[in-house]
């Protein structure tokens, strides 16, 4: 007679994470002093390091170590307990608080911000003489990233049969490319379509017809047009814009909009949001729900990029949450 046997449930374990042990935090550890030192002697590019550069790797030093606090977590019924170290909680060196916080973005963009409708991520790269000029100029990278929108909000009126419609979009400015090198460019969540206020004064969507190559090439030469117009009248050589405006093969502008998830179509891991320095909420995101159409609900959890960074950590954590239809 075959008997039942019953599997007993599996439970994970908590293990402290050992940042000490990491070949990053051996580095910064054995030559942060040293490079500071250099640094304000001027050996190095910029007249020494910034103060917060120096202080997300002072944070980063103390980060999930139990000399530098800690809380303790006790289970009442058997008494078992354990520690668990501070964390961090910066957003430029440490590995782990990074995978948190993409983790966490991405439930909050899609919990409570994306709508389910079509999103289409867009990313926008400019020629390495004006990521100069956008590295160290906030002005200067506002104002490209406007005129990104714009003419991508032209675009989706056009093709949307919606001339007064708004766009819906959440904007990520990543300062450094995959070696670690200097290079600001642009990330934009970009809801496929336009929102406009009916004679109900409720919000109704019209959806962009299919992007095609031709699309994405015309888009591509506005915004080249009109972010060398803006940098001739404020940052740029007039002669150097000239210039840049005859290079072929896009003049070192690159844009690519080839992600697209349907609205009905999400499945619950897409892949994780690159690192985020600065997140801009753009227009028709919350304005939306200021007009009366609630974007909010108990919805799964996913996130919307291009999945070229999918750290195990934050992959884990999108998986341990509970997922529910909207």
């Amino acid at each position: 007679m075959d008997l039942a046997v019953e599997t007993p449930a599996r439970c994970s374990v908590y293990r402290r994470r050992r940042p000490e042990r990491t070949p990053l935090y051996r580095a910064a550890q054995g030559h942060l002093e040293t490079d500071l030192a250099l640094a304000r002697q001027g050996h190095t590019e910029g007249g020494g390091v910034p103060q917060y550069v120096e202080g997300e790797f002072r944070r980063y030093l103390e980060c999930g170590l139990l000399a530098h606090g800690f809380a303790r977590a006790r289970c009442g019924e058997c008494g078992h307990d354990f520690l668990i170290a501070f964390s961090c909680k910066g957003r430029g060196v440490c590995p782990a608080c990074n995978a948190r916080h993409m983790a966490e973005t991405a439930a909050h963009l899609v919990d409570q911000v994306f709508p389910p409708l079509p999103v289409r991520q867009w990313v926008l790269s400019v020629p390495k003489r004006l990521r100069y000029f956008l590295q160290r100029d906030p002005e200067a990278l506002r104002a490209v990233l406007h005129v990104f929108l714009r003419v991508i909000e032209a675009w989706l009126r056009q093709r949307s049969g919606c001339a007064r419609g708004r766009l819906g979009a959440v904007s990520f400015v990543q300062r450094f490319g995959s070696a670690l090198n200097a290079h600001v460019h642009f990330h934009c969540c970009v809801i496929d379509g336009v929102f406009a206020a009916g004679e109900d004064v409720q919000v109704h969507f019209a959806e962009a017809d299919a992007l095609t190559p031709e699309d994405l090439a015309a888009v591509q030469q506005q915004v080249r047009a009109r972010v060398l117009r803006f940098a001739r009248t404020a940052r740029l050589d007039p002669a150097d814009a000239r210039d840049m405006a005859g290079w072929d093969h896009g003049g070192g502008f690159s844009l690519d909009a080839s992600v697209r998830i349907e609205g009905q179509d999400r499945p619950c891991y897409h892949g994780a949001l690159a690192p985020l320095h600065v997140v801009q909420r753009h227009n028709g995101s919350f304005r939306a729900k200021q007009l009366g159409w609630s974007v909010t609900g108990s919805g799964r959890t996913e996130t919307f990029a291009n999945g070229h960074c999918r750290p195990v950590a934050a992959r884990r954590a999108l998986e341990r949450r509970t997922f529910a239809e909207i």
